[in-house]
């Protein structure tokens, strides 16, 4: 398989796109406007409210979630919390035309073709049925005292956007250099990576559940939690699963182990990575983990210290980051070797 540079960042503007849909999700969920829209138009939701029809319309919707029941807003509120969820729903449509189009063009001149078609078709599958996902998640804002997204179905939906977004960044970096550099006595490193990346990725999820099931107003001390280092009540709730989805003691306090071992293993694949004699650009993709994990890790203490929502949000921002970081150096390390195998020698010419 040849490199091709055009189709790689093609791909890798999409795995940017989801980035910015978490971005734009994120600070929806922050300010309480994750039910505003209770409407789907896949096709005709570009057009946003242009009459007072329009907005008494969305607005008398919206006054049938349990969140307005139970808090109560004005038109002008509703209007504040509106645009930024439009926005991000019309992200998502712009993601939708920025697959759409290039993928016809390249299935047209032959670029795109054979198991390369049928795998960017799945992940825009993958793609629709996220979106599909996200609808019925806003529905459930109908139900009676639901005031913001379920952790059963926010926790989820932050994994499966974040498994796309492995796939594009992965497929994307894939075009771009399809085989693999060889890297010496590295294939502990792999291994190290690939443990790093599905930890971030655990650690991300249960985030979701922190953020979802408002976890972050409980135990607001590290590194005990109201010193305690077992939280009482951690397995208060019947079936016993359940805890680990909705119990706030549980949720954070799972939350808080998976991301010490993440970094933990983060910065032991960094220095033993560090040691080694690395090409440049894995190299500094080392140090760039090293900074970001180091990063999150602060942040994610400050943030229960605190109790802040808004530094919650930064949070999860830069754990795609790191997210993406690690994706970039397992990739990087397709070729590792094991350390009893001789480096490749080149053939002399005749």
């Amino acid at each position: 398989m040849k490199p091709d540079r055009l189709l790689g960042n093609w791909v890798l503007l999409l795995a940017f796109m989801v980035f910015g849909m978490t971005v734009g999700g994120g600070h929806a969920r922050t300010i309480g406007a994750g039910f505003t829209i209770q409407v789907w138009r896949p096709f005709m939701g570009w057009i946003p409210p242009h009459s007072a029809a329009d907005w008494a319309y969305l607005f008398g919707l919206f006054q049938k979630t349990a969140l307005y029941q139970s808090h109560p807003i004005t038109l002008d509120q509703y209007k504040a919390l509106f645009w930024p969820m439009f926005l991000d729903r019309c992200w998502g449509r712009l993601m939708a035309l920025v697959f759409l189009v290039p993928f016809a063009v390249f299935l047209i001149n032959g670029r795109l073709r054979g198991r390369r078609a049928l795998w960017m078709g799945f992940i825009f599958g993958l793609g629709a049925f996220q979106a599909a996902y996200g609808w019925y998640m806003v529905q459930t804002g109908m139900q009676p005292g639901v005031l913001s997204p379920p952790p059963l179905w926010a926790g989820p939906h932050l994994a499966s956007a974040m498994l796309i977004f492995f796939l594009l960044v992965w497929t994307g970096l894939t075009f771009r250099t399809p085989e693999p550099a060889p890297v010496a006595g590295a294939a502990h490193l792999r291994q190290l990576t690939t443990a790093s990346a599905v930890l971030i990725w655990c650690t991300m999820g249960f985030g979701a559940l922190v953020a979802t099931s408002n976890a972050i107003t409980v135990f607001n001390t590290f590194p005990t939690m109201d010193g305690h280092w077992l939280p009482p009540g951690i397995l208060s709730l019947h079936p016993v699963l359940l805890n680990f989805v909705q119990n706030k003691a549980t949720v954070q306090f799972c939350h808080r182990l998976l991301a010490t071992v993440t970094a933990l293993t983060v910065l032991t694949t960094v220095v033993l990575g560090l040691r080694m004699k690395l090409n440049p650009a894995l190299r500094d993709n080392f140090l760039l983990l090293a900074g970001l994990v180091a990063l999150q890790y602060l942040l994610g203490m400050t943030t229960i210290v605190l109790g802040s929502v808004q530094l919650g949000y930064v949070h999860e921002l830069n754990a795609v980051l790191l997210f993406a970081a690690a994706i970039a150096a397992r990739h990087k390390l397709r070729g590792a070797l094991p350390r009893t195998t001789p480096n490749p020698l080149p053939v002399a010419a005749e």
